[in-house]
This record gives C-alpha cells, sequence and structure tokens, in this order.
C-alpha cells in the first residue's frame, strides 16, 4: 500500500519523535490523505485514554507496601519458588513505580500541552472541524454565547495572510473553551480559549510548551483567560496570529 511507510512511523510521529523536516512532511501528508487522519484521529483517542486511566488507577504507596508485606509474610516451597516470585514481585513494583513517575511527569504543565496537541490532532483529523462555518468574525463570535460561561474577542485579519475558517465547541478535561481553526499558507492553526482558573494545571503568566511537541505552540494568559496557539505553520505564523490576538483582547 502506498501509506505502508507513513503508517509504520504514526505512532512516533504523533510522539513528536522525528526529524523536524520530517515531521512537516508527514503533517501534510496526514491532512490530505483520509485514511491515514482516520488512524491518527484513533490513535490519539487512544492515547488519551490510556492517560485518563492511568491517573485513576495509579497504586498508591500503601497498597504497594500491603503487597510487599503479603508477598514477604509467604512461606518459600523452595528456594527457586522463593526467586521466582521475589523476582515476580521486583517487576510489578518496579512497573508500578515506573508507570507512576512517567504519569508524575505527564501531569501538570506537560499534561496541558499534550491534551492541547490531542484536541488539535483529532480536530482535524475528522470529517467536521468546525461547528460554526465562517470567515466573518462578527459570525463565529456570537454562536459561542451561552455554550461557554465567558467571553472573548476574535482579531481583525484584515491586510493579513490569516483566514478564518470557524469554530466549535472543546474541553480539556472538564473545562469548556472555545476552539477556533485558521488557514495560513495551506497551514491549518487552531486558537483554544479556556477559563485560566478551571484549568486542571496552573501554567503561569507565560509559558513555553515542551521542546518535545510536534507542533509550535504559544501560550499566554489574559484578562482571566488562557490561550493556546498550535499549529504546524512557522514560528513566525503562530507569534503574528498570537499577536493578533493578543491587540484584540
Amino acid at each position: 500500500m502506498v501509506c505502508e511507510s507513513w503508517t509504520a512511523k504514526l505512532d512516533t510521529y504523533l510522539d513528536g519523535e522525528v526529524p523536524e523536516e520530517e515531521m512537516r512532511s508527514f503533517g501534510a501528508h496526514v491532512r490530505n490523505c483520509r485514511s491515514c487522519s482516520a488512524d491518527a484521529l484513533t490513535r490519539v483517542q487512544m492515547k488519551r485514554a490510556i492517560q485518563a486511566a492511568g491517573k485513576r488507577y495509579t497504586p498508591s504507596a500503601e497498597f504497594r507496601k500491603r503487597m510487599q508485606q503479603k508477598i514477604a509474610a509467604k512461606p518459600q516451597r523452595s528456594v527457586r519458588l522463593g526467586w521466582t516470585l521475589a523476582a515476580a514481585a521486583a517487576v510489578i513494583l518496579v512497573v508500578g513505580t515506573l508507570t507512576s513517575a512517567y504519569l508524575g511527569t505527564r501531569s501538570g504543565k506537560d499534561q496541558v500541552f499534550s491534551e492541547i496537541a490531542d484536541l488539535h490532532v483529532a480536530t482535524l483529523a475528522g470529517s467536521s472541524p468546525v461547528d460554526v462555518i465562517s470567515t466573518d468574525r462578527h459570525t463565529v463570535k456570537p454562536w459561542f454565547q451561552g455554550k461557554i460561561p465567558f467571553a472573548f474577542n476574535l482579531p481583525e485579519l484584515q491586510n493579513s495572510d490569516f483566514s478564518l475558517l470557524g469554530g466549535r465547541m472543546t474541553y480539556l478535561e472538564q473545562t469548556p473553551g472555545a476552539h477556533l481553526i485558521y488557514d495560513v499558507r495551506k497551514h491549518h492553526i487552531s486558537v483554544f480559549v479556556f477559563q485560566e482558573r478551571l484549568l486542571p494545571a496552573k501554567l503561569g503568566e507565560n509559558s513555553l510548551s515542551p521542546k518535545q511537541l510536534p507542533f509550535n505552540l504559544e501560550t499566554w494568559s489574559q484578562g482571566g483567560l488562557r490561550y493556546f496557539v498550535i499549529g504546524d505553520a512557522s514560528t513566525a505564523d503562530i507569534d503574528s496570529l498570537a499577536k493578533l490576538f493578543r491587540g484584540a483582547s
């Protein structure tokens, strides 16, 4: 199949572990290939489900201690059997510790950035990326009234290279927000807006995205709202759109 080489590297692409040039080529292919975009959407959804389940069922220190005590209390039938049980217990404890450590590093800021990237990919891979389709900001902005618990302004795009495609409601965990999609030179850029105080992690006044993120991202806090501008467009384009939003707010 034509897409076999792309599919084989899809997980690596979604984890941001391919070179920058290949990342952009991959992004262009995923946007134009219905099969790969659907596959990417499925994998992103599975990734988010695993993250949510991992946070819910992470074993506590008390649970691990009880398991150690129970294993230590059982009589050893033989040296070989005892060694096997000890090895199995060690594997369980190591896996549990590594899982907890991994989930811990994915919490807070990194977790928020990862979920923002997942929302961006999942939306663009879907068949209906926006719920309100319009290039007119005066049509898109009123659409959000009554759907989200805050108001925000959209920038004037006249004399710029950007065009508005539309918007949709979105959620960052349980926090409702707005998702706008813009185009610039055949690249799609997502702009997310949430209430700062309701986010699952405090990002600070200005926060840098992790370098391993497979997209360029800029985020800031303004007027009690948290803005995220993310996409595979150039850093200059991401910065330009962010400046337009800062001016509009």
